[in-house]
């Protein structure tokens, strides 16, 4: 075997700490992309979620008298959320959590089908979002902690007999499922999820590879350590079917067939090993949070049933 030389040896060594280098530079850039949000990108993700709701729903929402809401997370976020007293209600309120990189705005077409269901509405700004305080998005697992917040606080502003409902798409379905794992008070009836996924690393590695068409080995396990460094958890700790698995509430999987963001697979996983009483409903050719849209009397109706049997 030829010998090496000091000098192809000093080569080698440098050639690995460049690749090395690029490696953790990629990773970096991967957990901003993953976590990062700034404020130009809220305001932007905003008006985002207005312009994609149809007219007739944004329309519909201005003539609601709204308040104002705000709780403090237990990391010292400021967060909000519109508050909307329906008279019919009868102390039955749903609080709906929007997807990544939107609002607050984003639920308003949901919004409208709970209150003419009779529901009063509750709908907050996920951290790193809209209105509330942030830069780093919670991708619906920090988020579960904000969201028994919000539950509490609607317990103390509205008193110890409502009966609540959470309701998510994307992240916001991944929040509620999170959510749903964690001690929660007897005012908590019922969950909907709406094109969630089953865990953040798994989508994560997903969405790197489908949409930017990038490298997943090993930039989103490094970029999931520097998260756990800088934020307090792992992509990994995301586990949403170990939270469904906790649940014994009702829940309600709701989920596109062709959804090229969350695959289908995930509501069949997380469906699997959901306790019951559940149900799915998996529209055949409805993309990423479509169904609404492209089957909207069905979608209500499943709704409708469903949580006439909660009621």
């Amino acid at each position: 075997m030829k010998q090496i030389t000091k000098r192809q040896l000093k080569l080698m060594r440098r050639a690995t700490e460049l690749v090395g280098f690029s490696v953790l530079a990629s990773s970096a850039m991967v957990y901003k992309m993953a976590t990062g949000f700034s404020d130009k990108q809220k305001m932007n993700g905003q008006q985002a979620a207005i312009q994609q709701n149809h007219e007739s729903d944004n329309d519909w929402y201005q003539n609601l008298p709204e308040e104002q809401w705000q709780i403090t997370t237990e990391d010292g976020l400021h967060l909000v959320a519109s508050y909307v007293h329906n008279p019919a209600a009868n102390g039955k309120v749903v609080i709906l959590a929007h997807g990544l990189h939107h609002s607050r705005e984003q639920v308003r077409p949901y919004a409208r089908l709970f209150c003419q269901l009779g529901y009063s509405l509750l709908m907050p700004d996920a951290r790193a979002h809209g209105l509330s305080e942030g830069n780093v998005i919670g991708l619906g697992w920090l988020d579960r902690s904000d969201y028994l917040g919000w539950i509490d606080e609607l317990i103390r502003r509205r008193g110890a007999t409502i009966k609540i409902v959470l309701f998510g798409i994307s992240m916001g379905a991944t929040t509620v499922m999170a959510v749903s794992g964690e001690q929660l008070p007897t005012n908590v009836a019922a969950i909907i999820e709406d094109s969630g996924y089953s865990n953040v690393y798994v989508e994560g590695k997903y969405r790197l590879g489908h949409k930017y068409h990038f490298p997943t080995v090993p930039m989103v396990s490094i970029a999931s350590r520097i998260s756990k460094l800088r934020d307090g958890y792992a992509f990994e700790d995301g586990d949403i079917i170990r939270q469904v698995q906790h649940n014994h509430l009702p829940i309600l999987m709701i989920h596109g067939a062709r959804d090229q963001t969350v695959p289908v697979k995930n509501v069949f996983q997380l469906y699997h090993e959901a306790n019951q009483p559940k149900k799915l409903y998996v529209e055949p050719e409805a993309g990423h949070i479509e169904t609404i849209y492209v089957n909207p009397t069905k979608y209500r109706n499943v709704v409708t049933e469903f949580l006439a049997q909660i009621n």
